[in-house]
């Protein structure tokens, strides 16, 4: 009888090996020869013993067809067949669904990544009756492995907050910013290095800006706990010993295509930074790392239903890959495993629309090229307008650098009718540059569809096939010889600490996942 793992497997090796032979492969910025032999031979020296690292990379919000609009747009863009890096590393896919909707959200799924288990939407590190549950993270910092969290993304966000907190409620970000830092967490400090945004949970309700509702000044916390606390680039660059924390934005941190690189680091350079830091701090020890990255915005572009966005976060996300793959390659004196796979699609997103003309269908990415900004900084500049030219201004200031540079006489008719919305007018814009590419979006939500599971280096073949998301948590634990349960023991002993930060109020239980309809 054929083995269906071992069929996918060899499959994929060799759509892999094809692609890297293929002639047209070392043209464009992803089309170099990555090694694939490399990474087959790391499988195979050392499956028997596992890795000492582990990297968890999580795409937010990423689905098959925007993976598909980004590989078309750099074949477009560099007129090759190149594949993306992530192309060359996919072993599979993953089923999402929560215990309380066949969609769910970032917090579910990022639990069952974390914890192991199934939850309900909403859920930070806790099961269905809101106990705590152990994760990789706080097991792997228990045995003695570094950790690390590196996110586009506020850091009390619900996929980084399910890998250092327990609470009943992903809004509950203020106290999540504490547990975090180790001030109100049962185990203390778990987590070696923080990058990301969501400063304005962690300053107190004095300072302008502010996201917290008392005077709790978080970075102060965290500093007398050992942390180094900054949030620009210039220390981010220096060298800095571990535990630090570093947050760049008050909110989250810029879409891709938005980013000042002066200011706000990349995903690439901040996961090769943890990276370092982390294998550094670790190679006299016996243990090695665990960290978490995820590109957290391209789950919000999904969300806006903003191509520009979405496309160029799944570019950051894709080199970011690469460069971390090619990092666990340079570094076989510390064997590593990376796997990543979305927490969920976002978006609905479908790429081509039936004409009635020939071909009878149309999809073009080259309606890309003029893109330099996403909707939502391009529709405040355009409400904050007050000159007198709005058509030609609307035209060139705002339709071209969103990649529309012929817009009709009806859409600058109602452009101008918007200009005071900012949030209507964003919706129109991105609605425009979407039926000029030949995209769809179905919904401003998640969706139930599968995603695409990828992998690379030591033992991550052996994950591959169709999987449960849950199943990621176990395949973590086993690679790293974590004892999930003994955690989840620990913690769920402190019941004084569960009813002050974990658990909702008595008679409140109803309501707990509630507190918002819409769950990103």
């Amino acid at each position: 009888m054929f083995n269906v793992k071992s069929l996918l497997v060899v499959a994929l090796a060799g759509f892999s090996a094809l692609a890297a032979a293929h002639p047209d492969n070392k043209n464009g910025k992803y089309g170099k020869d990555h090694k694939d032999n490399h990474n087959d031979h790391d499988d195979d020296k050392h499956e028997s013993r596992g890795p000492r690292n582990f990297i968890m990379v999580v795409p937010d919000g990423f689905g098959p067809a925007s993976e598909t609009m980004a590989r078309d747009y750099m074949h477009w863009k560099d007129n090759s067949t190149a594949v993306l890096p992530i192309d060359e590393m996919v072993i599979g896919m993953v089923r999402t669904k929560a215990t309380d909707s066949y969609v769910t959200d970032s917090a579910a799924s990022a639990t069952a990544y974390s914890c192991g288990i199934k939850s309900y939407n909403g859920a930070i590190g806790v099961d269905d009756d809101y106990e705590p549950c152990g994760t990789v993270l706080e097991a792997a910092h228990l045995e003695g492995f570094k950790t690390g969290l590196v996110v586009t993304s506020r850091i009390t966000h619900a996929t980084p907050a399910t890998f250092a907190s327990h609470i009943y409620h992903r809004d509950l970000e203020s106290e999540i910013a504490l547990q975090e830092i180790g001030y109100a967490h049962p185990l203390g400090r778990t987590v070696d290095v923080m990058l990301g945004g969501g400063r304005c949970f962690f300053t107190p309700n004095t300072t302008e800006g502010s996201c917290r509702k008392d005077g709790v000044d978080a970075l102060a916390i965290a500093r007398d706990l050992g942390y180094t606390t900054f949030q620009d680039r210039a220390t981010f660059d220096s060298e800095l010993k571990l535990p630090y924390l570093g947050l760049f934005t008050n909110d989250h941190m810029s879409y891709e295509a938005d980013r000042d690189p002066a200011i706000e680091p990349s995903l690439k350079e901040m996961a090769i930074k943890g990276l370092n830091d982390l294998y550094r701090a670790t190679k006299d020890s016996k243990k090695g790392f665990f960290i978490m990255v995820e590109a957290s915005r391209i789950d919000h572009a999904g969300h806006a239903n903003d191509p520009v966005g979405h496309l160029h976060d799944i570019l950051a996300y894709n080199e970011a890959m690469l460069a971390m793959r090619e990092w666990i390659d340079e570094h076989s004196d510390s064997p590593t495993t990376l796997i990543s796979t979305a927490d969920h699609e976002c978006g609905g997103l479908t790429v081509g629309k039936e004409i009635s003309g020939p071909p009878g269908y149309w999809y073009d990415p080259s309606f890309f090229a003029g893109a330099k900004a996403t909707s939502g900084p391009l529709s405040k500049q355009w409400a904050a307008y007050t000159g007198s030219d709005q058509k030609g201004y609307l035209k060139s200031e705002i339709f071209a650098k969103y990649g529309v540079a012929q817009p009709t006489e009806q859409e600058l008719s109602e452009g101008i009718a918007l200009k005071s919305s900012a949030s209507k007018f964003s919706k129109f814009l991105t609605k425009a540059l979407s039926s000029r590419l030949g995209v769809n979006w179905a919904t401003g939500g998640h969706t139930a569809s599968d995603v695409t599971l990828f992998g690379w280096g030591v033992n991550s073949k052996t994950f591959a096939g169709s999987r449960e998301n849950n199943e990621v948590g176990h395949f973590i634990a086993k690679q790293l010889g974590l004892d999930l349960e003994s955690v989840t023991k620990k913690l769920q002993s402190n019941e004084t600490w569960q009813a002050d930060w974990v658990k909702p109020k008595a008679g409140h239980q109803r309501s707990a996942r509630d507190l918002h309809s819409h769950h990103h």
